[in-house]
């Protein structure tokens, strides 16, 4: 990952905890009922995750109480805006813009001292079936203060009051009682700690509980979309919830999607997009068989381009340029099919979301297009950086470096 890093490409944004604030993050574990990390140093994301305490637990759901309950923790006023770099729902982000949005000032006061510890919470106490997630509806996000500092607020609030009545001005134990307040949480009584509940509303969404799956519930039929095969075949036995099930891999998913106007594809106007070149360039790495020159030379070079895709075989000449072939042939007849012609992986890769959708749910229906065919490597990092990681460790050094500089050409 050093060249990603390099690039600021590998979680770039994360934030240094060190010192008084690992003392905090420990608290805020602490109160939600996890183990506290024994790491001196490490960094945090928007929503309070870290990869170096997850890499430390071997659990990178680390903040989760089972799928049904997540939560996060926010320790600096520097979270706000960054990303969620791996978010159990695809609205994670928005519900902490949403949080920064409504409490800002309020978590830059608190955080100077202390640290708040999230709850979000949509009344499930836990998943018995995969399809219990079309109970998502308003999820509450809860707030609660590391050494329940409000609670301490209201007792420092009443000892004042009880030092102001009668003659208790005089009285030694009261004074020592403020004065151990004061020391241990500072002068309370002008802060404003109370964060109220918040109510987050849900749509369409996905999440990485059972395997993973797609709620699509704001179309004509809500449409369920599984990743994991144990998980579908549990869920197409429900027969209590009126809703299209399909597993990712089912081409089947591809139709309805299009049926219900969800995706699209126009062939004769995507092959001039830069998406399609990416996707065929994809395709050629993988039909390159022991190349005399670095990839990202081939795949750059117009002259090194011609010499190779003239040496790979027939059948892979055709997964790569598919396409192009089926278009030429269609000028001259509609006899053939675009199965007949053109790769299916490839064919997947090039659907978009119907350009109807709100953007919201065109950033979600990416996702689930790069989950159904991961050929385009900028759409793979910028929606599945997961995938996106994963891969690029099996990559070719040299394609490596053509990745790298086709998402910073297009940042």
């Amino acid at each position: 990952m050093n060249k990603l890093k390099a690039a600021n490409l590998y979680r770039s944004e994360l934030i240094p905890v060190s010192g008084k604030l690992v003392e905090r993050y420990n608290a805020c574990l602490d109160t939600l009922g996890f183990k506290k990390t024994k790491l001196k140093t490490f960094s945090i994301d928007g929503i309070g995750w870290s990869p170096e305490v997850a890499e430390e637990k071997k659990n990178i759901n680390y903040l989760n109480h089972g799928d049904a309950n997540p939560h996060g923790i926010i320790i600096s006023p520097l979270q706000k805006g960054k990303p969620v770099y791996i978010p159990y729902h695809t609205f994670d982000r928005e519900m902490m813009k949403y949080v920064f949005k409504t409490y800002e000032t309020k978590i830059n006061d608190i955080t100077r001292d202390s640290a708040i510890c999230l709850d979000f919470d949509q009344d499930i106490d836990m998943f018995y079936a995969p399809l219990d997630l079309l109970k998502y509806d308003a999820i509450s996000i809860n707030f609660r203060l590391i050494n329940d500092l409000e609670k301490k607020q209201q007792q420092q609030l009443e000892l004042i009051d009880t030092f102001r009545s009668g003659n208790n001005f005089i009285d030694e134990t009261i004074h020592n009682q403020l004065l151990d307040s004061a020391k241990t949480y500072g002068d309370l009584r002008h802060r404003d700690l109370v964060l109220k509940p918040l109510q987050f509303k849900t749509d369409s969404f996905y999440t990485r509980a059972f395997g993973g799956v797609y709620i699509l519930r704001d179309f004509i039929t809500p449409i369920v979309v599984f990743e994991d095969e144990d998980a579908h075949k549990e869920a197409i036995k429900d027969t209590m919830h009126d809703v299209l099930i399909y597993h990712i891999s089912q081409t089947e998913l591809m139709t309805k999607l299009k049926d219900h106007l969800i995706i699209d594809v126009d062939l004769e106007k995507v092959v001039k997009t830069k998406q399609y070149q990416r996707i065929k360039s994809f395709m050629f790495y993988n039909e390159l068989q022991k190349p005399e020159h670095p990839i990202a030379a081939i795949l750059s070079d117009k002259v090194l381009y011609r010499r190779y895709i003239n040496k790979i075989d027939v059948n892979a000449l055709k997964r790569v340029n598919g396409v192009e072939i089926y278009l030429e042939r269609m000028e001259r007849s509609n006899a053939f099919k675009v199965a007949d012609l053109v790769d299916t992986s490839m064919y997947h890769a090039l659907h978009q979301p119907h350009s109807s959708l709100e953007a919201k749910h065109q950033d979600l229906i990416w996702k689930l297009l790069v989950n159904v065919s991961a050929k385009d490597v900028l759409f793979m990092y910028w929606y599945d950086k997961q995938e996106f990681y994963e891969q690029y460790e099996n990559w070719d050094d040299s394609f490596r470096d053509w990745v790298i500089e086709t998402i910073k050409s297009n940042i």
